[in-house]
This record gives C-alpha cells, structure tokens and sequence, in this order.
C-alpha cells in the first residue's frame, strides 16, 4: 500500500512539471509534502524501497524550492507566534513563583499566649457501688410451722421488734420439763439443808443437793433460750427487704426468712488507679485528711450529703491495678438504698498547678505537644507530659514552665522553625473563653 501511495506521488510530480500546471503544482507540492510527512512516521518494513523513491524525489528538489521559502516563513511566523506565548507564560509563572518565594519570607500571623500558674481544683469519676452500712440475712434457728409474721416488706422497723414466730410444741414442751425438774431438785436441796440443820447428814450431802439445783436451773435456761429462737427479732433498726416466705411454710434452722437494712449511714465502693491511690497518700499527708466527697446518682443529680473517705483496702487487685476505696455518706432520709449505683467524685486541690489551653496542643503517636515561641519568635515545638485533665485545661507536669510563650491559634499553620509574627493575649482572658479541647 505504501509503495502505491508513492508511486501515484511521482506521477503527480511529473504531471506538475508540464507547462501551464502551475496552479496546480502549488497545490499539489502541498499535498505531496504532507503525504512525505505521514511515510516518516510509519513502520520502517519496507525502507529497502524507499531508499529508491527517494532517488526519485531527489529529482524533484528544485520544484519544491519553489515552495520552502513561504514556508519556512510562515512556520518563523507561527513558531514566533506558538513561542511568544509561552515564554510570556513562562515569564509569568517565573514571577508568580518570585513573588511566592517572596512571600515564603513572610512571618505567619499566629495567636500566641502564655502558660500561667494558679491554683485549680481537679475532680476524677470513678464508678461506684453503695452499700447499706449493716446487711444481714434474718434466717430460722431453729425448725419450724412460720406461725406468725409482724412486718411488712420495706417496713422501717426498731431494734428489739419482733419479726416472726415460729411454732415450737416441742420447746415448750421441754422447758417445762426443765421447769418442773427444777422444782423437784429444788425440794431435794431444801429437805438436804434442814436435815443437815438437824445433824441428820452430812454437809456433804447438802453440796450435792446444791449442785444437782444449779445443773437444773441451767436446764430451764437453755430450755427459755431455745424457745426465744423461735420469736425473731430486728437486731438494729433497718428496713425489711423481701419475705421469703409466707405464713405457714414449714422452715429449717438457717432458712433466710428476709433481709434487714441499716441505711442510716451509706458505704460507698469504688475503685482506684495505683496513681491516684499514691497522689491521694500524698495530699492527705499534707493538705487535707478530710477530702471532699460527692456522690452523683443514676439520674445525674448530686446528692445533697457530703462524704469522706472511710477506709481503704489492705490489697491491690493484680488484675487491674486497682485497689478499693470506701466512702461514708450520711442518709439521713433514707434517699440511698443498698445496691444502688452512682459515680464519686473526688476533688483535689492542685496549688500553683501549670495549666494551659487544651486547643493549644496536638498530639502524634500518644504523645502530647505544643508548639513554643522562643526569644527570636521562631517557633518550636516541645512536648509535655499531662498531670491531670480539667475542662479545656491540660495541667502540666513537665515540658514546659509557666510563662512560656506558645501558640494558642494557628497550630495547624506552623511548623517547627517558622518565624512568626503574634497577637498576645492575656492568659485569664483566653482561659475565662474556653470553649474548644484539644485538637
């Protein structure tokens, strides 16, 4: 195909070397030259018969002089108008890319503001179980019909009342055969005494009467005491939880009959970090031995009595690194009631306390960093370690000191070596409008 195509160009050429085909050549030679242009850019298979084409076109070299002249001219033309653009462009962008650079140099206009020292209260949450300060099982001593039952479930009753009753034929029975054997043993000492009066026996005989009366009253009083297990009654005022059983149902001895309750004080439970067991020892040795304590219900709302700490487990727990700790609540309205869940919170004061913003920081790989201001205003960037979380407040355990000057607004614009230009702003003022956390 390619070899045909070429041919076909000589005849053409040859027909536009006749006399009076001028127009005709300008035309063609066009056509010829843009058909030459396409051969260049195909498959190099056939170059064996091209090399004799080209013999052919050599031939030809004259006519198409002719023709170069214009368009060598117009591709100056066009090349100078295709290159003037693009060297104005480049022109351009060389001077956008100066004035970038120029305004690399620039300072970044950043808020700054500084670490202050003062005074805060820091408050943990820890999750909490509440406790009747006395819980007991009231249980059957002995067996028995329940002949009688004399409260109701969530009665509040008083030390001393009586529960139930137990029916007990059979200790009746046999404190009254104590009774009776009493009153025999009895008649025995006394006859002994009078006969012995009488020098009738011997004052060995009036001991053995005597002790034979004791072992007997000792019978009735072990009899009356049995018995007594058969009436419960309330061992300290409290409030009566469910009846396990009702009336009638025969019960063993230690059957659980219901619970009772002593809610006047509350033991509240819950669990402490290692850390904060050890910063709690520290404060109490030095600031305040009665800590604050307050309890938040379920509903969210504070209970309205303060607590105190009242004791603290012996051990650790291995597992969780946990230790207990056990706060006292008055109730005196008997809002608390045993099993019940809550949160404590603990309050502690933390003096000349390092704090700064929390929207002031960022944080890489758990890590927690800000960026400071040195004397050059270069910006630099430190990290710090957390003593303790506040609202929108980080207080500082280390990293930084208090009047540092660091970045507040624009954290995300800098970076480390930048020279800055900073508002300043007034630390009570930035730490009055917090509303933002740390990024």
């Amino acid at each position: 195909m390619r070899r045909s195509l070429k041919r076909l160009l000589l005849l053409f050429l040859v027909f536009i070397a006749l006399p009076g085909c001028d127009a005709v050549k300008n035309q063609l030679a066009g056509d010829s030259g843009r058909h030459a242009k396409q051969g260049e850019h195909r498959d190099d298979d056939d170059d064996d018969d091209d090399d004799d084409d080209d013999d052919d076109d050599d031939d030809d070299d004259d006519d198409d002089d002719h023709e170069h002249p214009s368009k060598g001219h117009a591709s100056a033309t066009g090349g100078a108008s295709e290159h003037g653009p693009s060297s104005h462009g480049a022109a351009g962008h060389g001077a956008a890319e100066h004035g970038e650079a120029a305004h690399g140099h620039h300072t970044h206009k950043i808020v700054a503001t500084t670490s202050v020292s003062r005074d805060v209260v820091s408050t943990q949450s820890y999750v909490c179980q509440i406790h009747s300060c006395r819980h007991i099982e009231v249980r059957a001593l002995e067996r028995g019909y329940l002949e009688e039952i004399f409260i109701r479930e969530g009665q509040q009753v008083q030390q001393g009342d009586v529960l139930f009753r137990i029916l007990p034929p059979v200790f009746q029975a046999k404190l009254e055969t104590d009774i009776a054997e009493a009153k025999l043993v009895q008649i025995e000492f006394d006859n002994a005494k009078r006969l012995f009066e009488q020098k009738v026996v011997s004052a060995q005989e009036v001991a053995l009467a005597e002790a034979k009366l004791a072992k007997a009253q000792a019978q009735v009083k072990l009899a009356q005491a049995e018995l007594n297990f058969t009436i419960i009654r309330a061992s300290f005022p409290g409030i009566v939880d469910r009846l396990r059983n009702q009336q009638g149902s025969l019960v063993s001895e230690g059957d659980v009959l219901t619970t009772l309750s002593d809610n006047s004080t509350m033991w509240v439970y819950f669990n402490v970090p290692e850390a904060r067991y050890l910063e709690y020892r520290a404060q109490v040795a030095q600031h305040d031995p009665e800590m604050s304590v307050e309890l938040v219900l379920a509903n969210h709302s504070k209970f309205n009595q303060p607590g105190k700490i009242g004791a603290i487990e012996a051990d650790f727990n291995n597992e969780t690194g946990n230790i207990a700790f056990r706060a006292d609540f008055p109730n005196p309205e008997g809002l608390l009631r045993h099993g019940q869940t809550g949160n404590v919170l603990i309050h502690r004061q933390l003096l000349n306390a390092t704090v700064i913003p929390q929207r002031a920081t960022f944080e890489i790989l758990a890590n927690r960093y800000v960026y400071v201001i040195d004397e050059n205003n270069v910006v630099q960037q430190k990290q710090i370690t957390i003593k303790t979380e506040l609202e929108d407040i980080f207080v500082i355990e280390s990293g930084i000191d208090s009047g540092t000057k660091i970045v507040l607004e624009g954290v995300r614009d800098v970076k480390v070596g930048d020279k800055v230009e900073y508002e300043l702003r007034d630390p009570s003022e930035v730490l009055r409008n917090l509303k933002n956390r740390a990024e």
